[in-house]
Order: structure tokens, then C-alpha cells, then sequence
């Protein structure tokens, strides 16, 4: 598998996991502002930006393996700070149970951890996850669309539509619109009934020891789909040390619609 990151700074190491429908671009404000203190590292992950699209794959302990081979394997880290976003959430967690003696500490952005107990697609309000896991059909209907489909969510999905741009839009499309990128954005929804068994199977026996921080959105539903108070709350079911909060005037692309606040916040928490 080729497996697209990019890099910049210098110092301990600090890996940031996008989510869909984005790539590594979504922390295109972030990586400045760590990177006078850190090495970031910003990965596509599997199926997603210019990273190949293999078949199988997209259960997060899965995709959380291939970030260890990427930090570990390839660039020889021994252990790193972690940030995940959306779906980079769940898998920024399946990485930190694997090897909680690596993870220092973990950040999770606007989403919360399949299997925990909570409520994962809002009793319903997140209608796009049942659709995305139907087989076959979203890749139908959206193909040639997805000017159309995806620009719903950056639009609708945030309390700010100015804060991804028509230039970001068009980097997002540039992958989207390849083969493949469709079919493997929708797996990471279809492998949620074995994400959410293997986490559950998981926190029954163990909660994560490295500190977390937890920050959702504050503006929900209707003029936004920020997770409000939810991701720290499912954080706290799955992990023994955690902060949190909710970002005012944002809804649920934080690293997009409030990267000063955002990044302060990862500053603070980064630092030893």
C-alpha cells in the first residue's frame, strides 16, 4: 500500500488524523502552528487523499495499523502525541489501545467512540451514516456528484460555511473524484458494527491511561453539527484521565472553523 503524509517541524513527534470527507488538508491551519515546537506528521489514511485505495481494510484497528507502521515502522518513533478528527477520531483511539505505552497523550475532535454506550449517529439526526453504510448505493448516486454531495456537508455540517473555502473545496475534490475514493470513504461507515464491537469488547477490560482531551463543537443542530458535550462525555466512558470542552461559534470542522482556539488548546495540552 502507498501511504501519503506530510511533515514539517521539529521536535517530539505529534501525528494529526483527518476524517471524512477530508484529507490531510483539514489541518492545513494546525501544522503551522505546531511546528515551531513539533514534528507533525499529517497522514492520508488508507483509502483517502493520495493514499492508495485497497479493497479492505477500513475497520480502525485496521487503519490504526497502518498508522503504527507509518510512525513506528517507517519513521522509527517509539512514542508521539495524537490528534484525530472525525473518523480519524475513533481511529486515533483504536491506535492509543493498541499501544498505550506510545500514545503520551490524545486529543479527540468532534466525534465520539463507537461501541462506548453513547448514541453514534444521534438517533438518526446523522441520517448520512446509515446511508453511506448501504451497500453500493451512495457510490450510485454520487458519483459525478460530488461537487453537489459533498459540498452539503462542508457547507451545512459547519457553523461557519465560509470556513472551507472554494480552494479547499476544490483539493477535497481533486482526491474525492478519483476512482475509488467514494467506495473507500463509504467502508469507514460500513465497518462501524465491527468498529463498535471491537471497541466495546476493548472497554470492558481497559480504559485508556494518557491523558485525553475531549472538544466537540458547541453549535449543533439546526444551524450546525457540532457533537457539543458528547465527545467528552464519550471519552470519559473509554479513557481514565480526561479533559474537555466545547469550541464556541463552531460547528463540527474544528481544525477549519476555529484553528486560533483550537491550536492554543493543543499548545497547552501538548506541552510537558
Amino acid at each position: 500500500m502507498l501511504f501519503h503524509y506530510v511533515t514539517a517541524g521539529s521536535g517530539p513527534p505529534v501525528v494529526l488524523l483527518h476524517g471524512w470527507p477530508q484529507t490531510w488538508w483539514e489541518w492545513r491551519h494546525t501544522i503551522p502552528a505546531l511546528a515551531g515546537r513539533y514534528t507533525v506528521i499529517a497522514p492520508d489514511m488508507r483509502g483517502l487523499g493520495d493514499s492508495s485505495r485497497p479493497l479492505a481494510g477500513y475497520d480502525k484497528r485496521t487503519v490504526a495499523g497502518d498508522i503504527w507502521q507509518l510512525m513506528h515502522g517507517h519513521l522509527g518513533h517509539d512514542a508521539f502525541l495524537l490528534a484525530g478528527h472525525d473518523w480519524g477520531g475513533p481511529v486515533a483511539y483504536a491506535l492509543a489501545a493498541a499501544h498505550p505505552e506510545a500514545v503520551r497523550k490524545l486529543a479527540i475532535l468532534d466525534v465520539t467512540i463507537p461501541g462506548c454506550g453513547g448514541d453514534f449517529s444521534q438517533g438518526g439526526r446523522r441520517w448520512h451514516h446509515q446511508f453511506h453504510m448501504t451497500p453500493d448505493l451512495p457510490e450510485a448516486l454520487v458519483t459525478g456528484r460530488e461537487t453537489e454531495y459533498l459540498g452539503w456537508f462542508y457547507r451545512t455540517f459547519a457553523y461557519r460555511p465560509d470556513a472551507i473555502g472554494p480552494a479547499d473545496v476544490a483539493e477535497y475534490l481533486r482526491t474525492y473524484t478519483r476512482p475509488g475514493a467514494l467506495r473507500a470513504g463509504f467502508a469507514y461507515y460500513r465497518a462501524l458494527p465491527e468498529d463498535a464491537a471491537a471497541n466495546a469488547e476493548t472497554i470492558a477490560r481497559f480504559k485508556l491511561p494518557m491523558p485525553v482531551l475531549a472538544l466537540g463543537g458547541a453549535v449543533s443542530y439546526p444551524h450546525g453539527r457540532g457533537r457539543g458535550t458528547e465527545t467528552e462525555e464519550s471519552l470519559r466512558r473509554v479513557a481514565d484521565n480526561v479533559t474537555g470542552g466545547t469550541i464556541p461559534d463552531c460547528g463540527h470542522f474544528i481544525p477549519e472553523e476555529a484553528p486560533d482556539e483550537l491550536n492554543a488548546q493543543l499548545l497547552d495540552f501538548f506541552a510537558d
